[in-house]
């Protein structure tokens, strides 16, 4: 089974998705996605496979959200979407992509809805929480 994680190496919760992923057996594509940024059509089909908005996809804490205007609900998606593509750190992380479905993976424990194996023992968390199996 293919896996990908658009994963930001800085985030913790990003780095707890990777390592619950691995728990599994599972070897994912790793995309930084700062680094290589989806295009748009990757992006688009992200967001509708995952049941998300743009909206609900950016990310607000340590972005130029507020700098962009990205509050301002008249706002197109197209827009939302153009401001992801030229500033990724505005798309929240990490979007995890399986055959079973796509998933913003916040909380980290969300990806086990889209795995092909379940955890065969306890995850613990960077901060000490424990995902049980």
């Amino acid at each position: 089974m293919s896996v990908t994680i658009w994963h930001n190496p800085a985030c913790g919760t990003s780095r707890n998705t990777l390592g619950i992923i691995r728990a599994t057996g599972v070897e994912p594509t790793v995309i930084e996605y700062l680094c290589t940024p989806p295009d748009r059509p990757t992006l688009e089909r992200l967001i509708a496979a995952a049941g998300l908005t743009p909206r609900h996809l950016l990310r607000q804490k340590g972005t130029p959200f507020a700098e962009l205007g990205l509050a301002d609900e008249s706002l197109s998606d197209a827009a939302l979407i153009d401001a992801m593509l030229a500033h990724p750190i505005l798309i929240n992380r990490p979007l995890v992509e399986t055959p079973v479905g796509v998933r913003l993976c916040r909380p980290s424990e969300v990806v086990l809805e889209i795995l092909p194996r379940p955890l065969c023992e306890d995850f613990v968390k960077e901060d000490g929480e424990v995902v049980r199996a």
